[in-house]
């Protein structure tokens, strides 16, 4: 089947679970939200469209293929703004009209948010019946993106290039195995004098109910576990996510 593969490798990235109070934790690899979101802006699909994001995520099976889950850097964060009754008195387009108010009249709040260093993950993406979007669009739009991309928060850019690939193969560990020999193949024709990077490995593959039930048919790999996460959108208006079923094949088992 037909798979598009793109990876996502960045100094820093962060992947939101459920907050608590001033805490932002981060998962160890791309959340199901995140990828929507970072295909949306590649398509120039404005955020607050909840009918174009929902047409986009109907469209399409996701898959994770986690190289590396990084290291954990914990952020104490502080920040300005402004009281909701003051926002409410005067437009707030961006960041700077937020902060147009006498310094007196800000207040100073503070979180911790974690970060993953050095992390890397290869996504794999498969159309669904009555797709609106077509793999080669979104490769295409993934090598021009309308809008800037970055790994779950705006001082996350990407630091390679996504190297969107359509790859013909069985099933979803072919589909990223063969990925990476293509990468591999890529250097060493463009850089025959250079030493290939050291090549991570997979180290696991998540996915969700919609690949079905038969994991091996269509993921290449039996599941080890299943978790619930909250990242299926529900609208991004407010900020609403429910529940879905994450199965988790482990690679590479201590």
């Amino acid at each position: 089947m037909e798979t598009l593969i793109f990876q996502l490798q960045a100094p820093f990235s962060s992947w939101g679970e459920p907050a608590v109070g001033g805490y932002r934790p981060s998962a160890e690899y791309p959340s199901q939200s995140a990828i929507h979101g970072l295909l949306a802006a590649a398509l120039g699909i404005d955020r607050y469209d909840d009918v174009a994001q929902t047409v986009l995520r109907t469209s399409f099976r996701l898959a994770v293929g986690v190289l590396s889950q990084g290291r954990l850097l914990r952020d104490y964060h502080t920040a300005q703004v402004p009281s909701r009754t003051d926002l409410k008195k005067r437009p707030h387009a961006t960041r700077r009209d937020e902060l147009s108010l006498p310094t007196q009249d800000l207040n100073t709040i503070l979180s911790a948010r974690d970060y993953r260093q050095d992390a890397a993950a290869l996504v794999a993406v498969q159309v669904v019946a009555n797709a609106r979007y077509s793999l080669m669009q979104l490769a295409e739009a993934l090598k021009k993106p309308k809008f800037v991309l970055y790994l779950g928060r705006k001082s996350c850019p990407v630091a390679v290039p996504l190297h969107p690939t359509i790859v013909n193969a069985d099933n979803i560990n072919a589909a990223l195995t063969g990925y990476q020999q293509q990468l591999s193949a890529l250097w060493q024709e463009t850089l025959p004098n250079h030493p290939a990077p050291n090549s991570l490995s997979l180290q696991k593959i998540a996915w969700s109910d919609d690949f079905g039930a038969d994991d091996l048919a269509a993921v290449g790999v039996q599941r080890d576990l299943s978790v619930n996460r909250k990242d299926q959108v529900i609208t991004r208006q407010g900020w609403q996510f429910s529940d879905r079923r994450e199965h988790i094949a482990l690679l590479v088992k201590e």
